[in-house]
């Protein structure tokens, strides 16, 4: 309700404010109307004030939930900021990597990161890589009406699940699970096609930190038996699965981009979300079908954590899948683009 109110209020007494159109330099939206990218600042308020509820509740005296909290909040206060201005300033790429990064070591000083093979540089690097590829999957995904939200959404419930098999779901996390879950069905009430607002770089750099932050703590800790080797594939199929949409269309935006010889950092009209519409689907009928994907994966992902004992056929089936799953979508990315460039030719 109150990321609801928080947005009508936006919406109500704003007008130019964080207003974007496809004349902006840095990211082409689907939509041809001009509306504000305001969404992100009830993510991000909504944000504080759970996590403030969380801080009463809880033991004032625990360094560590102190320490994840504290790096959760700087982290992703100083992603809102990045965001904040790239939508206001178009800021130079350069720039917003820095401050990606930066994101990245804040969340490394807090002892939020990825163990892999318990050797803290390698560990680090890939912690950095995950936190800055999420940060930008994130934002590229947020190229069509109520497409993000509705996956970190999906994210977020899925997390819920993870945290309580694990035992870390206790009622701090899930105040702040569930509130922030609150807050993006709050903005998707906006955003939904045919939307009245964006989330902007504000509200995709923000959920990026934060979905980075929460996969660190609860996506890449699946381990086999604790005598088993540092490194395990069932830390890494999780978090693939969990993240299997923004996953696919970044790797699908990159491959194609580099086989052109274009930039992947650059705006265009070539994410699969595009290439669905191409294909003669609605704008919310998309964001339907990939929402459809992610949640069919999730008892794939309730199975495979349950499991004690990990066995190499769970690897192949989890890395099958995803595959599978790759190029069924690049069948229909390259239906979609031919549809489209016929269509261009008879206009």
């Amino acid at each position: 309700m109150s990321s609801a109110l928080i947005n009508w209020l936006l919406l109500k007494f704003s007008i130019h404010l964080g207003v974007r159109n496809n004349d902006d330099l840095n990211q082409v939206r689907w939509s041809a109307t001009t509306k504000p990218s305001l969404g992100g600042f009830s993510l991000y308020f909504v944000f504080l004030f759970i996590v403030s509820i969380a801080g009463f509740l809880r033991d004032i005296n625990d360094p560590t939930f102190n320490k994840y909290m504290i790096g959760i909040i700087v982290a992703s206060t100083l992603g809102f900021i990045i965001g904040l201005a790239d939508d206001t300033y178009n800021t130079n790429p350069l720039v917003k990597f820095i401050g990606q990064l930066t994101c990245a070591f804040i969340l490394i000083g807090s002892d939020i990161y990825i163990r892999v093979l318990g050797i803290p540089a390698f560990d680090y690097l890939i912690t950095i890589i995950w936190v800055i590829g999420l940060m930008n999957s994130i934002n590229m995904l947020d190229n069509m009406d109520g497409i993000t939200a509705s996956i970190s959404c999906s994210i977020i419930v899925i997390t819920f699940i993870i945290a309580a098999y694990s035992g870390a779901n206790d009622i701090c996390t899930s105040i702040v699970l569930i509130g922030e879950l609150g807050a993006l069905i709050g903005f998707l009430i906006f955003n939904w096609n045919p939307s009245k607002m964006y989330m902007g770089d504000t509200g995709s750099q923000f959920l990026g930190v934060f979905l980075a932050a929460i996969s660190m703590m609860f996506h890449w800790g699946f381990k086999d038996i604790a005598d088993a080797p540092p490194f395990q594939f069932k830390q890494f199929v999780i978090p693939m699965l969990v993240f299997i949409v923004p996953l696919i269309d970044t790797m699908t935006v990159t491959i194609r981009r580099l086989m052109r010889k274009q930039s992947p950092f650059v705006g265009g009209r070539d994410h699969i979300t595009h290439h669905l519409a191409y294909l003669g689907l609605k704008d919310r009928n998309v964001a339907i079908v990939l929402l459809l994907i992610s949640l069919i994966s999730f008892p794939i992902v309730i199975f495979l954590i349950q499991t004690l004992v990990w066995k190499q056929e769970y690897t192949l089936f989890a890395f099958a899948y995803f595959i599978l799953l790759f190029l069924i979508i690049q069948v229909l990315y390259n239906k979609g683009k031919d549809l489209n460039a016929q269509k261009n030719q008879t206009k």
